[in-house]
């Protein structure tokens, strides 16, 4: 056996799950599949840039490579499509050429947004969660025009190749000065909502439900990373938001203050889809199961407001809208034979602390650092039973999976 090309088969897939935004334990078990379905022995170790990978050759010394990663941001097409492929290699076993070529037809029939679809998602996510977060009409045409701005910022700057962290202070400067500017004309009554929706798009909520997932497999190290970098993009954010408010101050006195406008229920279901759609789009989604993974934010709202009318305190309406998202991706992912994370990041953008990050800041800035303190607070809690109600379904799903397993491997036994 060509035990270069096995290795070089196994870390190009390995490595294209990890860039699209895979999980550690996909990474690492798709690695390890193949190579067992190959008879090779192996050791995987993989964290968010680095993917190590060692086979055991009989009579001859380990064989051991290491591969360096830079993740570009959230490819959901790349996990289902590399995912799928290791599946495929494991069933029918070719011979490394073969299996070789399959990458190399895999990557070209992948599929990627144009920009102005890709502009386009930015627009509906930035226009669904500004009205999610209690903004109106005026207020939601800012957003999509702040999501449109944000889109080709990102778009220019990502080209640049530059820093992430400094982009993502330049993205968060640029739309919130636009719309605190907006709302100083007295063109838009709640820049608040505005700025939040649009910031959605800059909240590290996929970096979030994959450091809690890898966390409660076990890859505790992978988790901690992720955690990490999601509070340096938060921190970016918010220097990002400060900056722009502290140059309008000086520029013409403090934006409008208006209270958030209560929406109903459905309104805010059907926005969540809308804005979910857009993720769909950000996170390169495709075919009609897209149209399920928005789906996905609005029936995971939908049990939020349920507990919240069934008079359930607001962590509590989160730990269990949690577990409804997190049902939800197993099922369609066994169902459609697709990875559950597709579903489950963006099932869960609604329950995102988004607004809590935004106002932490805000009051942060003005000086009230108790309050500051509330909202980070309620921000982590929120973060927290989030990952408790992924864990229980989660948890629940694999002890099933495993006891499924065994009964069928003591049937074959038999």
């Amino acid at each position: 056996m060509n035990y270069t090309l096995l290795m070089e088969l196994v870390s190009e897939i390995g490595c294209r799950i990890a860039v699209g935004g895979g999980e550690t334990y996909r990474v690492e078990e798709s690695v390890n599949r193949i190579l067992t379905a190959y008879g090779v022995e192996s050791r995987v170790y993989s964290v968010p840039n680095s993917l190590i990978i060692t086979i055991l050759i009989p009579g001859q010394a380990p064989m051991t490579q290491l591969c360096r990663m830079e993740r570009k941001g959230t490819d959901l097409d790349a996990v289902e499509q590399y995912s799928n492929l290791g599946r495929r290699i494991c069933t029918q076993i070719p011979d490394l050429e073969t299996a070789m070529q399959w990458v190399k037809e895999t990557e070209k029939k992948r599929k990627q947004y144009k920009l102005p679809t890709l502009l386009l998602g930015y627009v509906l996510v930035a226009w669904g969660f500004s009205i999610f977060f209690g903004g109106g009409m005026m207020d939601s045409a800012c957003a999509a025009a702040c999501g449109f701005l944000l889109g080709v910022a990102e778009y220019f700057m990502g080209k640049l190749q530059t820093n992430v962290f400094f982009q993502n202070i330049a993205a968060a400067f640029v739309l919130a000065f636009f719309a605190y500017g907006m709302s100083e004309l007295g063109i838009v009554p709640n820049a608040d909502a505005s700025v939040i929706g649009t910031l959605m798009l800059l909240v590290p909520g996929a970096l979030f439900t994959n450091a809690m997932r890898d966390i409660i497999f076990g890859d505790t190290n992978s988790g901690v990373s992720r955690v990490v970098e999601a509070l340096l993009i938060a921190v970016a954010v918010a220097l990002g938001t400060a900056a722009a408010w502290n140059l309008n101050v000086s520029l013409g006195g403090l934006p409008q203050q208006v209270d958030a406008i209560a929406h109903s229920p459905a309104i805010t279901c059907f926005v969540s889809f809308v804005a979910c759609a857009g993720f769909v789009i950000v996170f390169n989604v495709h075919g009609y199961g897209s149209i399920l993974c928005a789906l996905g934010g609005a029936i995971t709202w939908g049990a939020y407001c349920i507990a919240s009318a069934l008079g359930c305190h607001m962590l509590m309406c989160c730990f269990a809208a949690s577990c409804v998202a997190a049902a939800f991706s197993e099922i369609m992912a066994r169902v459609r034979k697709y990875p559950a994370i597709s579903y489950l990041l963006i099932s869960l953008l609604p329950l995102i602390p988004g607004a809590g990050i935004y106002y932490a800041a805000q009051q942060a800035i003005r000086g009230n650092m108790d309050l500051a303190a509330d909202y980070g607070l309620e921000t982590l809690s929120t973060a927290g039973v989030m990952a408790a109600g992924i864990l229980v379904v989660s948890t629940a799903v694999r002890m099933w999976t495993t006891h499924k397993r065994n009964k069928e491997s003591l049937q074959k036994k038999e």
